[in-house]
C-alpha cells in the first residue's frame, strides 16, 4: 500500500501479494494520478529510492521492500499543448465534451506534469480554454479519475466555466455512471447518504467520515447480477472526490479492480476500477438549451462483463 507522508513524497511498502511485481507497474497501480510511463520517468530520474538508493524500472519487488517516492510539483514544468488524440463527443465555441479513455490523467499533478487531458485540450482548442480553474487546470470544470473512463465537460471561456460550475452546485448538471461492484446487493436500488472527507492517515484516499467532511449522496440501481459481482448504475447528487468508489466500499461493495478501496491485486484482468461516466446532461451556458449526451460502454468494460459469466 501507499502511505502518504506529505505533498511531495510517499512511502510505498510491498505486501506479500505484490512480491515479484515490477516497481514501475506497481507504482502506476498504487498512485492515483500516475500512469506507467510517468512512473518510469520518475524511476529514470532517480526519484524512487530503496534504502536511499535509486532503483531501476524493471526491479522486481520483494515483500517488505520500503520505497521512498519523490514526487515533483507540476509547476516544475511549463504547461504545454500536446497532440494527444481526443474522442470529441460535442463541441462549440463555449464547451467541449470528450469521452476520456481509462488511463488518461485529467490535469497535471505531482509525478505527472504532462501527457494529460489538459495538454490534449490545449492542442485541440488552440489555447482557447477558461482560466477559472487555475493555471494548471485550464477549462476543467469537473474531473474523473485516471482509471475512470467516460464523459467529461470542459469550458472554453470563463463565462461558460462559471455557468457550468453553478450547475454543478445546484445539481442541474447531471452525471450518470455505470460500474461493476463486488458482491451481491440485497436490494435492487438504494441511496448512500454519507459525508466524505480526507482519510485521517492516508492523504491520497477519501473516507466516509464526520471530520472535515462534506455531504455526499449517491443513488444506485442494479442493472445485472453475476456470481460474486453486480453491474450497477450510479447517479451522483453531489460530486466529491472518489465519491462512487468510497460510497460503494462503505456499504461492502467496492468496485471491481479498485486497488485503493477494494482489491489488493488485479481482478478479472483489470487493473483499476471498473467505472464509466455513461451519461452527461447540462444546460448550455449561452443558449439555455438542455443537452444530453451518452457514451457506449468501452471495450475494457464489455470484456469484464464477458469474464463474469452468465447473469443470475
Amino acid at each position: 500500500m501507499v502511505i502518504n507522508m506529505d505533498d511531495k513524497d510517499s512511502i510505498l511498502i510491498i505486501t506479500a501479494e505484490e512480491s515479484g511485481d515490477r516497481i514501475d507497474a506497481l507504482l502506476a497501480r498504487q498512485a492515483e494520478e500516475l500512469t506507467r510511463s510517468a512512473a518510469q520517468r520518475l524511476l529514470e530520474r532517480g526519484m524512487v529510492l530503496l534504502g536511499g538508493r535509486p532503483v531501476k524500472k524493471n526491479y522486481r519487488c520483494a515483500a517488505g521492500d520500503r520505497f521512498t517516492v519523490l514526487l515533483p510539483e507540476p509547476d516544475d514544468m511549463p504547461l504545454i499543448a500536446q497532440d494527444i488524440p481526443l474522442d470529441v463527443v460535442y463541441e462549440d465555441q463555449d464547451v467541449i465534451v470528450v469521452n476520456k479513455p481509462r488511463g488518461l490523467v485529467v490535469h497535471p499533478a505531482p509525478g505527472h506534469p504532462d501527457g494529460t487531458l489538459v495538454n490534449a485540450l490545449l492542442f485541440h482548442c488552440g489555447g482557447s480554454l477558461s482560466g477559472v480553474g487555475g493555471e494548471k487546470r485550464p477549462g476543467i470544470v469537473h474531473r474523473i479519475d485516471k482509471d475512470t473512463s467516460g464523459l467529461l465537460i470542459a469550458a472554453k471561456n470563463d463565462f461558460a466555466h462559471r455557468a457550468l460550475s453553478e450547475q454543478l452546485s445546484d445539481r442541474s448538471l447531471s452525471r450518470v455512471y455505470e460500474a461493476v461492484a463486488r458482491g451481491s446487493f440485497r436490494e435492487d436500488a438504494g441511496t448512500v447518504d454519507r459525508p466524505i472527507g480526507r482519510h485521517p492517515t492516508d492523504r491520497k484516499r477519501m473516507a466516509v467520515t464526520e471530520k472535515n467532511a462534506r455531504p455526499a449522496v449517491t443513488h444506485w440501481e442494479v442493472l445485472a447480477r453475476y456470481q460474486g459481482y453486480t453491474h450497477i448504475r450510479c447517479v451522483l447528487e453531489t460530486g466529491r472526490t472518489h465519491q462512487i468508489r468510497v460510497h460503494m466500499a462503505s456499504i461492502g461493495h467496492p468496485l471491481l479492480g479498485d486497488f485503493t478501496y477494494g482489491a489488493p491485486s488485479p481482478e478479472k484482468g483489470l487493473e483499476g476500477q471498473c467505472l464509466h461516466a455513461r451519461r452527461l446532461k447540462f444546460i448550455h451556458p449561452r443558449s439555455g438549451e438542455a443537452i444530453e449526451l451518452s457514451s457506449p460502454l468501452p471495450a475494457y468494460f464489455e470484456d469484464v462483463l464477458a469474464r463474469l459469466g452468465p447473469e443470475i
